[in-house]
C-alpha cells in the first residue's frame, strides 16, 4: 500500500475558525442572557453549570486557534540535520500488509533515520518474508536495520530491548521516533515532527494519526461489511478531532498530556533517563502494559514542554467493529484514569500541563452533571424532556468536527470528507453518552491494567503494494 499524502488546507482551516467564532460569539450571547435571568431568580435549572462549561470550550477554542506548525530558519533546519534519529518498531500479531506498508513507509522517508530496529514481540505470525525484503530495501537505502525477537509480551518490554539493541551496536541516538507497527507515515513525516526540537525546551513532539482503512474492511470470513467502513469513518472523525482540539489546545502552551504511539518522537535522554521507571511501571501492585504513549509523555513534562506538530501525519488502522473499539478505549481510559494520579504527582505547577490537566477533570465533572441532567433528572424526576438541549452536543459536534476538513488526503475526495463530517452529531452523542459509560466502567475496573489487546490478528490492509 502506498503511503496516504496528508497536507493541511489554510483556506479550510480559516473558513472553519470564521464559523467556530461567529456561532461562539452568538452562544455567548445566549449564556449571558441566561445567566442574567438566573442571578433575578428567572433562570433555567443547571443554566449556571451550562454557562460554566461553555467558557471552558471557549478557553478551549481559543487555545486550539492558537496552535501554530513550528517552522525553522535554515541555521535551526541545519542543526535538525544533525540529529540522529532511531525508530524502534515493536510489532506483535500485526497483519503482515499493514507490518510491511509500516517499514516501507518508515524507509521512504525524506528525511531517513540513522537507525531502525525491528523487535518481533510475542509473535504468532511468521514475518521471514518481510523481514528478508525490508533488509534488501533498507541496504540499498543504507539504513542501519536491527531486527530482535523476544519471546516476553509488552510492548514496552519490546522497547527496551529495542533500544538496547542499539547501543549494542554502537548506534547514539538525540531522538527516538516511537511508531505503531501498523503506522503508515506520510513521506514528510519524520522531517515534519522533528521541527520543533529546534526549541531546546520542548522534549516530545506528537503527530497527527488519521484511519487508514476508511473503505475495505472486511469480517474474519473476509467478507465485506459497509457498516465497518461506516465505523472506522466515524471513530476517524472522534479521534481526528479529539486530536485537533483537546490535544491542540494544549500543545499551544507546551502542555500536551498524551501522545499518540502511532507517531511520536523524544529527545532521547528523556526516555534513556527514565527507562528503568517505564519498564518496571506498577498501580496498586500490578504492571502497567498499556499506557506506554502517556507516560513518556509525564517523563518529557518533566524535562520541559511537549507540543504536537500539526504537519506530521500518520495514518493507523481505525477498530472496525465495536467489540475492538470498547476493548480499545477501555484500555485507553484505564490508562487516563492511572495518570490522573501521576500528573497531579510529579507534573511541575510552572507548566500549563497540570492545569489543562485540572481543567480537563473540571470539563469531565461539569459534562457528567449535564448528561445527568439531560437524561436522568429532567425526564425522570422533573418528568420534563428537553428536546432543544441535545441541540447542545450536537453543535458542539458539528463546531469542533470543522476542524475535520482542514486537511486533504490523497485518497479522499472533498466529497467524502463532508460526509463524514456530516456524521459529527452521531459521534459526538455516542461519545457523550456510550463511552462516558465505558470510561466509568474502566475507571471502576482499573486494576486490570494488562494489555488486554491482540492477542491475535484482528485487522490488516487490503493489499500491499
Amino acid at each position: 500500500m502506498k503511503s496516504i499524502r496528508v497536507r493541511r488546507t489554510r483556506t479550510r482551516i480559516l473558513v472553519g475558525a470564521a464559523l467556530s467564532v461567529a456561532a461562539l460569539s452568538i452562544w455567548l450571547v445566549r449564556h449571558i442572557y441566561s445567566s442574567i435571568n438566573t442571578w433575578q431568580g428567572r433562570g433555567q435549572h443547571f443554566a449556571t453549570v451550562y454557562a460554566l462549561a461553555f467558557l471552558l470550550l471557549m478557553w478551549q477554542c481559543v487555545l486550539y486557534f492558537c496552535e501554530r506548525p513550528r517552522k525553522v530558519t535554515p541555521e535551526q533546519q541545519g542543526r535538525l540535520d544533525e540529529l540522529r534519529v532511531t525508530v524502534p518498531v515493536p510489532v506483535r500479531n500485526e497483519g503482515p500488509n499493514a507490518f510491511k506498508a509500516c517499514l516501507a513507509s518508515i524507509a521512504d522517508q525524506a528525511r531517513l533515520p540513522q537507525c531502525i530496529v525491528v523487535v518481533e514481540n510475542d509473535n504468532s505470525v511468521d514475518y521471514a518474508a518481510v523481514r528478508s525484503w525490508f533488509a534488501g530495501v533498507c541496504g540499498e537505502r543504507g539504513i542501519p536495520l536491527i531486527w530482535e525477537s523476544t519471546p516476553v509480551p509488552g510492548k514496552r518490554h519490546a522497547q527496551g530491548l529495542a533500544l538496547a539493541a542499539a547501543r549494542r551496536a554502537g548506534i547514539s541516538s538525540d531522538v527516538y521516533v516511537t511508531v505503531d507497527s501498523d503506522a503508515n507515515l506520510d513521506r514528510q513525516a519524520i522531517d515534519e515532527i522533528l521541527k520543533p526540537f529546534a526549541d531546546r525546551e520542548i522534549q516530545s513532539v506528537a503527530g497527527i494519526v488519521l484511519a487508514s482503512n476508511l473503505r475495505g474492511n472486511v469480517n474474519s470470513k473476509g467478507q465485506r461489511r459497509r457498516w465497518r467502513d461506516a465505523l472506522v469513518r466515524l471513530t476517524d472523525l472522534w479521534f481526528v478531532v479529539g486530536q485537533l482540539v483537546d490535544r491542540s489546545a494544549q500543545s499551544a502552551l507546551g502542555g500536551v498530556l498524551v501522545n499518540s504511539g502511532v507517531l511520536a518522537a523524544y529527545r532521547a535522554h528523556v526516555v534513556d533517563d527514565n527507562l528503568d521507571g517505564y519498564l518496571n511501571e506498577t498501580f496498586l501492585g500490578r504492571k502497567v502494559e498499556f499506557s506506554d504513549d502517556s507516560m513518556l509523555t509525564i517523563y518529557a513534562l518533566q524535562h520541559g514542554k511537549a507540543v504536537q506538530q500539526p504537519t506530521a501525519f500518520a495514518t493507523t488502522l481505525m477498530p472496525d467493529n465495536f467489540s475492538q473499539l470498547f476493548r480499545m478505549y477501555t484500555r485507553w481510559m484505564r490508562g487516563a484514569f492511572i495518570r490522573t494520579f501521576w500528573r497531579f504527582r510529579y507534573l511541575r505547577l510552572d507548566n500549563y500541563a497540570y492545569w489543562g490537566h485540572l481543567i480537563g477533570w473540571i470539563q469531565m465533572a461539569l459534562s457528567t452533571v449535564i448528561f445527568i441532567a439531560l437524561f436522568l433528572y429532567l425526564p425522570f424526576v422533573r418528568g420534563v424532556w428537553t428536546w432543544e438541549l441535545l441541540l447542545i452536543p450536537v453543535l458542539v459536534g458539528y463546531g469542533q468536527a470543522l476542524r475535520y476538513l482542514g486537511f486533504r488526503r490523497s485518497d479522499e475526495s472533498f466529497g467524502a470528507q463532508l460526509l463524514t463530517f456530516a456524521a459529527a452529531p452521531v459521534a459526538q452523542i455516542f461519545a457523550f453518552t456510550v463511552f462516558r459509560v465505558v470510561r466509568w466502567y474502566a475507571m471502576a475496573t482499573c486494576y486490570r491494567t494488562g494489555w488486554g489487546t491482540r492477542q491475535k490478528v484482528e485487522l490488516d490492509l487490503v493489499s500491499s503494494n
